[in-house]
C-alpha cells in the first residue's frame, strides 16, 4: 500500500476507501488525498458508478438547493448560477506557465508557482463542512485508442450531476488501467454560497490550468463552462497530449449528413459558441455524433473521430418548434435535464426566442423578476440570460447517431469551419486543398463576439479554428501540427468554409435563412462524394445554381431564385483583402514562429483576388467565374 493509500484510509471510512484501494493508479490516489489536504472537507463521497450512488447525487443536488425539481415535466431540475457567473470568463481562466517555458502572447497565462500559490490559498479549507465527490470518468469510448482517464473532485452536487449526463463514467475503466495510466485531474470548489446556493466570492473567482500536472483548478463558481473541467478546460490539457502523440483534439460538432440511396458522410465542424454549431449539428434528418468537442486520430491513413463527450450542454436561446423541431421536443418531454438561468414561471422553465410570449414576472438567476426590473447598473435585466442552458444526455435525443460508442470512431469526409461574418465570405464555400481549407477558413476564422463569453459583444476578432481561447502551446506549432496531420493521411477530408451571418450591403438585412445552414451541409455531402461539380472563384470553389435550386427545393421545399444566388455568393474584393490585413496582422502581432505554409496560403488569396478584381471589379458575381 503506498503512503497515499495508507494516508486516505485515516480520512475515509471503510466503504470510502474500498473504493479507492481498488484503483491500482499511486498517481490517483495522491491526487484525492492532495485534493483532501488542501480543502478538508467534512465528509468523501468516492462514486463508484452504481445506479443507487447516481440517484445519489441527483437527489442531493435538489436536497441542498443546488437545483429544484419544482418544474412540471418529471426528470427535469433547474439551477441558477450568480449573475456574474454566466459565461466562460476569459479574463480570469488562465494557463499556468513554469519557469523556462513561454507560449504565444495571445493566450492568458501566469507564471506556475504565483498561480498555485494563489488557487491553493483559495482552495485551503474551502470545503469544511461540506462533502467532497469523487468522480472517475473517461473522455471517449472506454477501451479505444481514444481514451482518455479523467478525475474530478468537487464539493458541488450539481456539478456531479452534470457530469452524469455529459461524460461516460468512469470507474471500472480506472479499475482495469494499470499504475502508469495517465489521467486528466480537476479541483473544483464553489466556494462560499448564499441563501440561493449561489457562488458568493465571484471577485475571487479562478481557472487555473497547470499542464505541467494535467490539473485544472476552478474556484469560487458553478457555470458549468468554468466548473466542469472536462469541457474547454481539459480540452487544453488534451491539445498538448495530441500535440506531443500526433493528433488532434478539437472544438468540433460531428454529424453524419445522409446521401443519395441513405448514403451517410460524416463531417466535423468547428464554430465560436453562439455562431451556429449545435444548430448545425442538430439539422432535421441527420445524426448527431458531437456538438462540442472532438478527437481525431490518424488510424490506418484514414481520418476518425470520436465524441469525447457522451451529452449536451447547449445554448437554449433561440430554441422554438419551427427552427430546432428535434432539441425542443426533447425539451419539452419527460426526461432528465438540467435547465440553467432560464427564468421559471408556472412551474415551466421559459427562455429568449422560444416563440412564446414570456410572463411579466417569474423568477430568474436575480431572484424574483419582473418586466422593467433593472441591476445595479441600471440596465435592463432580461427574464432569461441569453447564455442560458439545457444539459441533456445524447442518448435522450431520437437523433442520435449509433457509432457514439464505437471505439474505431468514424470516418471524417469533411471539416467546416464558420463564424459570424457579416461582411465577407459567402455562405459556404470549398479549399481548393487541405492546406488552402485549414488557412483560408480555420486559421482565418474571424467571428463576433457573443454572449457566451463574459465580456462585451459585438466585437470582431480572429479566432484561429475557434479554438484560440483553448490552444495550450504556440499558434504557431498548433497551426504547423494541424497542416502536418493532413499530409500524413491517405484519405484527406475536404475542408469548407460556412457563414449564416453574411448581411446585404446596401440594407444590412442576412443573407440566409436560419435553416439554409441544411442545403449548405446537403451540398457539403454531395462534393465529398463527388457528386457535384463547383465554380472556382478566389476564396474557394463555391456550388453551382443548377446544384443548389433542386437541393433547396427537395431540403427546404423552398423557391431559390437566382437573384439570391448571386446576392450571397458574389465575391466582395475589398471586404476579403480587408479581411486578409487584419488576419496577417494578428498573425504579425501574436505569432512569431507561423510557419511558412500559412503565409504562402495567404499571399496567393490575395494575388488572386487582386487579379479578379483588376478584371471584373471589386463585387464579382459567380457567374463570372464560370469557365
Amino acid at each position: 500500500m503506498n503512503k497515499y493509500l495508507k494516508a486516505l484510509q485515516v480520512r475515509l471510512n471503510r466503504d470510502e476507501f474500498s473504493k479507492l484501494k481498488a484503483i491500482d493508479i499511486p498517481g490517483v490516489h495522491r491526487a484525492i488525498y492532495e485534493s483532501i489536504d488542501l480543502c478538508n472537507p467534512t465528509d468523501i463521497f468516492v462514486c463508484s458508478d452504481t445506479p443507487d450512488e447516481v440517484a445519489r447525487i441527483r437527489n442531493m443536488a435538489i436536497v441542498t438547493g443546488e437545483e429544484s425539481a419544482a418544474l412540471a415535466i418529471p426528470g427535469h431540475t433547474f439551477h441558477f448560477d450568480g449573475s456574474n457567473d454566466q459565461g466562460r470568463d476569459r479574463a480570469v481562466t488562465r494557463l499556468l506557465v513554469p519557469k523556462g517555458d513561454s507560449l504565444s502572447e495571445a493566450l492568458n497565462q501566469m507564471d506556475r508557482d504565483e498561480g498555485i500559490a494563489e488557487v491553493h490559498g483559495l482552495c485551503r479549507d474551502a470545503m469544511k463542512g461540506r462533502t467532497m465527490i469523487v468522480r472517475f470518468l473517461t473522455l471517449g469510448p472506454a477501451d479505444s485508442e481514444f481514451t482518455v482517464h479523467c478525475l474530478e473532485c468537487t464539493d458541488s452536487w450539481y456539478v456531479s450531476h452534470s457530469v452524469d449526463l455529459l461524460y461516460r463514467k468512469g470507474y471500472e475503466a480506472f479499475r482495469r488501467a494499470g499504475p502508469g495510466t495517465e489521467f486528466f485531474n480537476t479541483l473544483h470548489t464553489a466556494g462560499r454560497l448564499d441563501d440561493r446556493m449561489m457562488s458568493r466570492d465571484y471577485k475571487k473567482k479562478r481557472i487555473y490550468i497547470d499542464y505541467s500536472t494535467n490539473t485544472v483548478y476552478s474556484v469560487n463558481n458553478q457555470y458549468a463552462g468554468n466548473s466542469i473541467g472536462f469541457k474547454k478546460l481539459a480540452l487544453r490539457l488534451a491539445i498538448r497530449k495530441a500535440h506531443q502523440e500526433g493528433w488532434l483534439a478539437e472544438h468540433f460538432m460531428i454529424m453524419g449528413v445522409y446521401g443519395p440511396d441513405k448514403r451517410k458522410t460524416y463531417i466535423a465542424g468547428a464554430f465560436p459558441s453562439a455562431c451556429g454549431k449545435t444548430s448545425t449539428a442538430m439539422l432535421p434528418g441527420e445524426t448527431m455524433l458531437a456538438d462540442d468537442i472532438g478527437y481525431v486520430r490518424n488510424i490506418g491513413g484514414i481520418c476518425r473521430a470520436v465524441n469525447i463527450e457522451c451529452g449536451i450542454f447547449g445554448i437554449i436561446q433561440d430554441i422554438n418548434p419551427h427552427d430546432d423541431p428535434l432539441i425542443h421536443e426533447i425539451l419539452t418531454s419527460p426526461g432528465e435535464i438540467i435547465f440553467s438561468n432560464v427564468l421559471i414561471k408556472d412551474a415551466r422553465p421559459w427562455w429568449l426566442g422560444m416563440d412564446e410570449e414570456l410572463p411579466e414576472r417569474g423568477m430568474n438567476y436575480t431572484g424574483e423578476w419582473f418586466k422593467g426590473k433593472t441591476d445595479e447598473n441600471g440596465e435592463e435585466v432580461a427574464p432569461a440570460h441569453k447564455n442560458a442552458r439545457y444539459t441533456v444526455a445524447l442518448k435522450d435525443l431520437a437523433n442520435c447517431d449509433p457509432e457514439l460508442e464505437n471505439p474505431a470512431g468514424v470516418e471524417l469526409g469533411g471539416i467546416l469551419y464558420g463564424g459570424r461574418d457579416y461582411r465577407g465570405y459567402v455562405p459556404v464555400q470549398q479549399g481548393f486543398d487541405w492546406e488552402h481549407g485549414i488557412v483560408a477558413y480555420g486559421a482565418a476564422l474571424e467571428t463576433e463576439t457573443t454572449f457566451a463569453t463574459v465580456e462585451a459583444e459585438g466585437k470582431h476578432e480572429i479566432n484561429i479554428m475557434s479554438i484560440q481561447d483553448f490552444i495550450s502551446i504556440p499558434l504557431g506549432q498548433y497551426l504547423h501540427n494541424y497542416l502536418q496531420f493532413g499530409k500524413n493521411l491517405d484519405r484527406v477530408p475536404l475542408v469548407f468554409g460556412v457563414n449564416y451571418f453574411l448581411r446585404d450591403m446596401k440594407n444590412g438585412d442576412f443573407l440566409n435563412d436560419h435553416q439554409d445552414k441544411h442545403v449548405w451541409v446537403k451540398w457539403m455531402e454531395l462534393r465529398i462524394n463527388n457528386d457535384v461539380d463547383a465554380i472556382e472563384t478566389p476564396t474557394g470553389f463555391i456550388p453551382k445554381y443548377d446544384d443548389l435550386r433542386p437541393l433547396f427545393k427537395k431540403v427546404l421545399k423552398k423557391n431559390y431564385s437566382k437573384k439570391d444566388y448571386i446576392k450571397q455568393f458574389t465575391i466582395r474584393v475589398p471586404e476579403n483583402l480587408a479581411k486578409l490585413e487584419r488576419v496577417e496582422a494578428f498573425y504579425h502581432e501574436n505569432i512569431p514562429d507561423l510557419t511558412s505554409e500559412v503565409w504562402h496560403v495567404l499571399r496567393e488569396q490575395r494575388e488572386r483576388l487582386l487579379a479578379a478584381q483588376e478584371k471584373y471589379g471589386d463585387y464579382i458575381s459567380p457567374y463570372n467565374f464560370i469557365k
